[in-house]
């Protein structure tokens, strides 16, 4: 089992975004590389200097960490900074955390790729993980407790399961998106 902890502006929508393939054995979202231990919500949007995260463990024989970072960049604007959608603010910025030495170099191919297909620059986050707490219970797969809850990512990327009837292959996305 391998672990990434990814920010892609609020942590509601990229927890229930990845939830839907195979291979994502468990999601998490909480608060990462800020400068106090165990945020409150409330602290982390009042400046405590960590962001919104969602810490994924995966299994790499069904989907790659090339693959989730892929996926990434198709869910955000890696082009705004400190923000996503209409969520803005330092809490929001976009990221790419790591826990092991060896995943750097597979991020930083994707991200030169896919930057250099752009006509912009990015402004991605591409650390090692400094810290990371868990978000408060309610946070923890709000957009399946709240159906109808606020998401800046579109209605079709978070249902990509119920569309296709199953829990998506990774490689299928394709179509989708």
């Amino acid at each position: 089992m391998k672990q990434i902890y990814l920010a892609g502006g609020c942590f509601w929508g990229v927890q229930k975004f990845f939830n839907q393939f195979k291979g994502i054995l468990k999601s998490e979202v909480g608060y990462a590389n800020g400068d106090s231990e165990r945020p409150t919500y409330n602290e982390v949007c009042n400046g405590s200097g960590h962001c919104e995260v969602v810490y994924l463990q995966y299994d790499e024989s069904h989907i790659s960490l090339k693959r989730i970072i892929e996926l990434f960049f198709k869910i955000i604007d890696p082009t705004s900074l400190n923000r996503q959608g209409f969520d803005y603010g330092i809490q929001y910025r976009s990221g790419i955390y790591y826990v092991e030495a060896g995943d750097a170099e597979i991020i930083k191919e994707v991200y030169n790729a896919l930057e250099a297909q752009s006509e912009q620059k990015f402004v991605v986050e591409l650390k090692k993980l400094e810290n990371y707490y868990p978000a408060e219970e309610y946070h923890q797969q709000y957009l399946d407790k709240n159906p109808g809850g606020y998401c800046h990512l579109p209605w079709q990327l978070l249902h990509l399961a119920e569309i296709k009837g199953e829990k998506e292959d990774e490689e299928e996305v394709e179509i989708c998106l």
